[in-house]
């Protein structure tokens, strides 16, 4: 297995709740397809460097976890087509 970090970030017109849900889902997913040692930490709200979808801040989370490279794509698919994500970046960590 491979070590990913993963760095998303989140609307932030939502709420705690609706942060820890959309959290939770995406560490169900790493779990799901493989992955292990899920470590999420909250950045909290930041600033953006440039304008994003018409909003100027965001909720940083960083997850890394280790899994194969189809757990990596997993999640990344279903950051897609979540309407919470604003960006998101994995990388794979190095050894």
């Amino acid at each position: 297995m491979k070590a990913y970090e993963l760095l998303y970030i989140i609307r932030p017109d939502m709420d705690e709740e609706a942060i820890a849900a959309t959290v939770d889902k995406f560490s169900e997913v790493v779990n799901n397809n493989g992955g292990a040692d899920v470590t999420v930490d909250k950045w909290g709200k930041r600033r953006l460097a440039y304008e994003v979808k018409d909003l100027r801040e965001g909720f940083y989370i960083l997850m890394n976890f280790n899994g194969e490279a189809r757990t990596a794509q997993e999640v990344e698919r279903v950051m897609k087509i979540s309407d919470s994500v604003v960006r998101f970046l994995t990388t794979k960590k190095e050894e």
